[in-house]
């Protein structure tokens, strides 16, 4: 049994929250940087406002991430519920709740359809969320004709209130975000489904073997990530009062950046929530401060970019062969065993990869 100082110590190592000490530097390089405006409360209140939305559309891209599933639509089903919902508001006299109602409807439609694709016709995740991804943008233009939807009835009560209501200057989107957090770790990490999940993304066809329903799981994730994103458009269309046919494009690569790098934290070699939202306030930190202490407009992008790449080496080998390697060596020899000959299939599969 490890003792306590132990346990601190791997707890704060920077292995497992590496990402903290990254997020510290950076706060103490732009407050260098900038002193005269990253240092504030008010720059803190416009790092939470301004990464909720990213927050959201990055736990969307999670439970498919722990299933080997990828989800490349959430970007289009983003900007798909923002002009949605801005349309029905603006253009057919619907109220709030039946525009938001419909809107999350085609989320939801979006997810059934990545998943028959994914696991009822076994196309590859990658490019079948793709090509969903293009024929939603199809959808969106001919809806917007590539224009923001506008109108008075986006800025009304209740439904601006939905993202512009604040409390001591947090406004409700950072809520919305620390519950999906929630309920996802609550997911992966303390119930039977979280654990068949993780295992289906180590390996399907050992979790098939083991009885688990892969193929429902990973619809489910499709599902829960297309309703997630769906949710994250319809905040933002309310946060900056209008339904924008490219709302959603800006985090793609924000979103899939953060859960990469929330995969080398707190539970390394696995995706999780609150890596994360972590991620989401590093990279929202970092382009905060740039934004604050230098015009040039390529720097967020080429800092995003830097990071996802440094996130890919960290989690490259350290997603699903190491620990399973080290499970392995830690195993005695003993008889030959039905369970056993099903672990040893799952780990002469390389990280990523699926039997054939």
């Amino acid at each position: 049994m490890t003792s306590v100082p132990t346990r601190v110590a791997a707890t704060l190592s920077f292995r497992n929250i590496g990402a903290v000490y990254v997020w510290l530097a950076i706060v103490v390089l732009f407050s260098v940087w900038a002193p005269d405006t990253f240092p504030t409360v008010i720059t803190v209140k416009q790092v939470l406002n301004g990464n909720a939305v990213a927050g959201l559309v990055a736990l969307s891209v999670v439970p498919p991430l722990a299933a080997r599933v990828f989800d490349l639509s959430v970007a289009y089903t983003m900007s798909l519920t923002s002009v949605l919902t801005a349309h029905f508001l603006v253009s057919t006299g619907l109220g709030p709740f039946g525009a938001i109602t419909l809107a999350m409807a085609a989320a939801l439609l979006v997810g059934v359809v990545n998943a028959l694709v994914v696991v009822v016709l076994r196309v590859d995740s990658f490019i079948a969320t793709l090509a969903t991804g293009a024929l939603i943008q199809s959808l969106i233009t001919m809806v917007t004709n590539d224009s923001s939807i506008t109108g008075v009835q986006l800025l009304a009560k209740p439904f601006a209130n939905l993202a512009q209501l604040d409390a001591g200057g947090i406004t409700l989107p950072v809520l919305y975000l620390l519950l999906a957090a929630l309920a996802i770790w609550f997911v992966l990490e303390h119930t039977a489904s979280g654990r068949r999940l993780y295992a289906t993304g180590f390996n399907a066809d050992a979790a098939r073997l083991q009885g688990v329903r892969t193929d429902r799981l990973r619809a489910l994730t499709l599902v829960a990530s297309a309703l997630l994103s769906g949710f994250a458009g319809v905040v933002f269309a309310s946060s900056v009062g209008s339904g924008s046919p490219t709302a959603g494009t800006p985090y793609l690569l924000s979103a899939y950046a953060a859960a990469f790098v929330g995969a080398t934290q707190l539970r390394a070699g696995r995706f999780n929530a609150w890596g994360t939202v972590l991620a989401v306030l590093l990279l929202g930190t970092g382009i905060t401060g740039l934004g604050l202490a230098t015009s040039a407009q390529w720097a967020a992008s080429l800092f995003t970019g830097s990071v996802l790449i440094v996130a890919l080496v960290l989690t490259g080998g350290r997603i699903a062969l190491p620990t399973v390697l080290r499970r392995r060596t830690a195993t005695p020899p003993g008889p030959e065993h039905p369970t056993r000959r099903a672990d040893d299939e799952s780990r002469s599969v390389p990280a990523g990869g699926t039997r054939t």
